[in-house]
């Protein structure tokens, strides 16, 4: 079988061609061009053409489908080249902002939240993935391709930069190997060249992998998804808390290196009747005492899957307010693509559904 061109780090490419400044030229072509075809790549010698040709394969995923909200944000749907399908979300955050002259004032702000995984271990109760249970680790060229994919469909220029989230499908810590990997590939000044401080882990709690990941070193960001202030919820929200409890993961995320301009981002999906009370938020500020941290209050996303709702607006904004005046820095993310199937995995099992239902009309 062709193995998968995005799999390979620069160094790796260097090494397998010579004279290895071809190994740039390719990178080039990959990451800069978004080119999927090698005979295209005309800058290459014919003989070495045909040699990617044979052993190497571009385009690795192939889109299902995309859902696309009114509020610009995109939901994919990709297949793998074995049959399986994963998610991946392209989120407009901020508008081009120009003045009175047409001048742009500031550029637009994009962020893609990436899968690490085909379905996911953890099991949240609140997570479609979950439904459909876990199938296999994605590869770091399987990683890295959603970005190029994303990039390449929305027309955005190699230097634009953009925001990545490992949050899509999957725990990205229990895929440690490929999505290092991968963050190492598009970090590459050659290539992507999408910094490791723009690129986030966002980890249900793996303690042992956020030590790890501390000590590698790659700069990159941590977001703890936390949900809850005491262990008997969390482990009834994630049953993985049983194996990392909150002291634990807590612990964890003070050993990890913070860039003194940065926090520790801290995942809070705030869900009605459940955890949005001012009591919670109380307990909450007490357990961040001592970390650079800062709250991300999430509205429970509604789907037919999960027996949660959507919490009042209000108690949000109470709970938020309660912890701005206390000191720690708090955000309320707007909610984004509610109008599509926005909530982790939704679209998969929409999709898995609608397949099984032709097949038994068929």
């Amino acid at each position: 079988m062709k193995q998968n061109i995005y799999d390979y780090t620069l160094k790796e490419l260097e090494e397998m061609f010579s004279p290895s400044f071809r190994a740039k030229q390719i990178y080039h072509w990959l990451y800069v061009r978004y080119e999927q075809d090698f005979a295209k790549m005309d800058n290459l010698p014919k003989s070495l053409k045909q040699e990617l040709l044979e052993n190497f394969q571009v385009q690795n995923l192939s889109l299902i489908t995309k859902q696309v909200s009114i509020d610009g944000s995109q939901k994919y749907l990709f297949r793998t080249h074995d049959g399986l399908s994963f998610e991946s979300v392209f989120i407009k955050m901020r508008d081009k902002k120009l003045d009175e002259n047409g001048k742009v004032l500031e550029g637009e702000k994009y962020t893609f939240c990436l899968s690490s995984q085909v379905g996911c271990k953890v099991g949240c109760a609140f997570c479609s993935t979950a439904k459909g249970g876990f199938v296999r680790n994605l590869s770091a060229g399987e990683i890295v391709e959603q970005v190029v994919q994303l990039k390449k469909d929305n027309g955005l220029a190699p230097e634009k930069r953009v925001n990545l989230v490992y949050m899509g499908m999957g725990e990205p810590l229990d895929n440690f190997a490929n999505v290092t990997k991968a963050i190492r590939i598009i970090a590459e000044l050659e290539g992507l060249s999408i910094s490791t401080r723009r690129q986030t882990i966002s980890t249900s709690g793996i303690a042992p992998k956020i030590k790890q990941l501390g000590e590698l070193g790659l700069g990159v960001q941590l977001a703890i998804s936390l949900h809850a202030v005491d262990d008997a919820l969390r482990t009834r929200l994630i049953p993985m808390n049983k194996a990392y409890n909150i002291e634990q993961v807590l612990d964890a995320v003070r050993s990890f290196p913070v860039d003194l301009r940065k926090r520790v981002m801290f995942e809070y999906l705030v869900i009605k009747g459940v955890n949005d009370d001012l009591q919670s938020a109380k307990k909450l500020l007490k357990l961040l005492n001592g970390i650079r941290a800062k709250v991300n209050l999430i509205s429970f996303n509604p789907h037919q899957e999960s027996e949660f709702e959507r919490p009042d607006e209000q108690k949000v904004k109470e709970f938020a307010d309660f912890l701005i005046q206390k000191g720690l820095l708090c955000t309320i993310r707007e909610s984004k693509g509610i109008d599509i199937s926005a909530a982790c995995g939704q679209l998969r099992e929409e999709e898995k559904k609608f397949h099984m239902k032709h097949l038994r009309e068929g």
